[in-house]
């Protein structure tokens, strides 16, 4: 129960109760209704690089590499703006508001991709749904940091962020069957493939009308009575919950009467926690470059060095996909039992190291089509954990007031710093058809994933199984 402790204090064990429940259908219907972010964002990065031939083929737009590149960055762009703004609104009006506003904002412009007439308008509606997909990252990982119970915290959030390669896996499987020559008009297949994202957006949208505020969050907002009512709720539906509440630890919190702002979350990072501040920006910037780089321009590669045919581009993408998607699913309950600084330190040097050596085959030649896909596939079942540990450090390691801030801060930033050029870089490093280019790119690739393991190690954060306010104490503790 929720109560008011003298004249301007909330204390509350909803917090505790929700860390204390089993894992429940509400749980699972939390991810599926929210973690569809991940793999509409799959889909729209595997699009963009499996229709590439497609693209520069398109009668209508006819992109050169380099202009595929751009249209790259522009997403990876738009994604940084929107999460700065989405991720404002998030702490500002709450998770719930903004799960319509940004899958709406996403499903309008993919939709307008697939009738983009030329280049300018390509590259500007890519803008607009990296804009949607980088506003949803801010809401979505705030509320299921916070729906989800401390014990599955991290299992969780590796597999939903691992999701993003279901989406690819459907986007290459997709543009396979609808690039096929012959099967539909040359300007009609790119079309509609983009055109399947908005689809799948709108069906999901139903879905999430059946997931509550965070209870988290309307405590902070002084609406203690709701919190409680929808902690009540979910409990209902969970059977084993604890069935003693008063034994689990209360929070004391005083309700703030404005929103958090920038400076609060510059307090946060450069003066409370600076720390995790440098922690969070390095693994975010290293794994943006390393995913950024080499998934954007993964067709680009196959099709220059290894004469791969534009319809046979997915069937490459798929291995890929899945050893995308099982890394974060195989060694996600490593995070919460093993720890998240040697989990975390593990799969960057893993990964980091592994590209390293495929760069050395690369330049030697001795990298056929499907020996570079089993490369990159040995690659990335690492780097994939290690990308999804990165967006769990920076969702879980500050306070709630701040965190949806705190995420889109980190994305935007570690994307700006890896991520927005990296695709131009390498499509310009393709377009020279020398392989040490290539093999160089992918050597400071190495050295990011690398050097972000040592980082780790140095200041990783103990965060497994802990309940959030005690890895982040709230601001409005009154404690």
């Amino acid at each position: 129960m929720a109560g008011v402790v003298g004249s301007d204090v909330v204390e509350s064990r909803v917090p505790a109760r929700l860390d204390a429940l089993p894992w429940a259908r509400f749980h699972t219907l939390v991810i599926v209704a929210l973690g569809i972010t991940w793999v509409l964002d799959g889909l729209e990065v595997t699009l963009t690089s499996a229709v590439s031939g497609a693209l520069k083929a398109s009668p209508a737009l006819h992109l050169s590499e380099v202009e595929i590149g751009l249209a790259a960055s522009a997403y990876l762009a738009g994604a940084v703006i929107g999460a700065l703004f989405f991720g404002w609104l998030t702490d500002l009006l709450g998770r719930k508001r903004l799960f319509f506003v940004t899958l709406g904002v996403y499903v309008v412009a993919t939709a307008a991709t697939a009738l983009a007439p030329d280049f300018l308008a390509f590259a500007f509606f890519r803008f607009l749904t990296g804009a949607g997909i980088g506003g949803e990252y801010s809401a979505i990982n705030s509320a299921i940091q916070e729906l989800i119970p401390a014990r599955y915290r991290g299992r969780t959030d590796l597999a939903v962020n691992g999701s993003f390669w279901l989406g690819a896996a459907i986007g290459a499987a997709g543009s396979s069957v609808l690039l096929t020559p012959g099967r539909l008009p040359p300007d009609i297949g790119w079309r509609v493939a983009f055109g399947s994202g908005a689809v799948l957006g709108l069906c999901i949208l139903s879905l999430r009308r059946f997931i509550p505020e965070s209870p988290r969050w309307l405590l902070l907002h002084g609406r203690a009575d709701e919190a409680e009512r929808i902690a009540a709720d979910v409990e209902r539906g969970v059977r084993g919950r604890v069935s003693d509440a008063a034994m689990l630890a209360p929070v004391r919190l005083r309700p703030r009467g404005r929103s958090s702002s920038f400076a609060d979350l510059g307090m946060c990072l450069f003066r409370g926690y600076p720390r995790r501040a440098l922690l969070g920006v390095t693994l975010m910037a290293a794994q943006a470059f390393c995913y950024n780089a080499i998934f954007f321009t993964y067709a680009l590669v196959l099709g220059r060095f290894y004469d791969v045919p534009p319809d046979r581009i997915g069937l490459y993408l798929l291995p890929f996909a899945a050893s995308n998607f099982l890394g974060p699913l195989v060694l996600g309950p490593l995070f919460d039992s093993w720890g998240r600084r040697p989990m975390i330190a593990s799969t960057y040097a893993l990964s980091g190291v592994l590209l390293a050596l495929t760069a050395v085959l690369f330049v030697n030649g001795q990298l056929s089509a499907i020996g570079q896909t089993i490369a990159w596939t040995a690659v990335f079942f690492f780097a994939s954990a290690a990308a999804s540990s990165a967006y769990l450090t920076v969702s879980e390691t500050f306070p709630i007031e701040v965190r949806a801030l705190a995420i889109a801060f980190f994305y935007a930033l570690g994307t700006g710093i890896g991520g927005i050029a990296a695709p131009s870089l390498f499509g310009a490093l393709v377009a020279t058809g020398r392989p040490s280019a290539i093999a160089g790119g992918y050597a400071v690739g190495a050295a990011f994933m690398i050097g972000a393991a040592l980082v780790a190690l140095w200041l990783g954060v103990a965060a497994e199984r802990k309940p959030l306010e005690s890895v982040a104490a709230p601001l409005s503790s009154a404690d």
